[in-house]
């Protein structure tokens, strides 16, 4: 059985917009949203809790054998913040998100990000690490940068996104 509806992962550092722009997204588009830390939590996929940054540490095998059921079916955005562990197959199209460092620091302060955390994900962004992440685990085209700075861009991006489902159902008939 094919898939009627593409699977399509949203990744990007922490604040950059993801949760937002995968909410919209689905809501416009009826694909199921799966928000990666909160299916996580509901499906008792963490090992144990880091103390520096203060979150549980995923089970990341644990966490693909839930979730495998569901990719496999399609129609599917998947929100996450890391990239690289997800299997190549699941996903039709790989979108990261960057965030302007100032408005990340803004964002990430205004969520009680401090110390060692709030600099990471500055520095993760800075280094392009999510980006570079998904370049190296998913085939060359599939990987592309969206910059998710304010609403405007947001609502470009939905767009952008809405009309490349529509071309995948179309090249994808059965």
């Amino acid at each position: 059985m094919s898939k009627i509806s593409p699977n399509i992962l949203i990744t990007g550092t922490p604040g950059v917009g993801k949760s937002l722009m995968c909410r919209l997204l689905s809501e416009r588009t009826g694909l199921t949203w799966i928000d990666v830390s909160k299916f996580a939590i509901e499906n008792k996929c963490s090992e144990e809790y880091d103390e520096v940054y203060q979150c549980p540490i995923l089970d990341e095998d644990k966490l693909l054998d839930h979730m495998e059921e569901l990719m496999c079916k399609g129609g599917v955005i998947v929100d996450y913040h890391g990239a690289d562990f997800f299997p190549e197959r699941w996903f039709d199209i790989v979108f990261v998100l960057r965030t302007d460092n100032t408005i990340l620091y803004d964002r990430l302060k205004e969520r009680g990000y401090t110390g060692k955390k709030l600099e990471d994900n500055i520095d993760c962004e800075i280094f392009q690490t999510i980006l570079e992440e998904a370049k190296s685990a998913y085939e060359e085209g599939m990987v592309h940068e969206l910059m998710s700075n304010n609403m405007n861009e947001v609502t470009s991006n939905i767009d952008r996104i809405c009309q490349w489902i529509v071309q995948w159902k179309i090249d994808n008939e059965p």
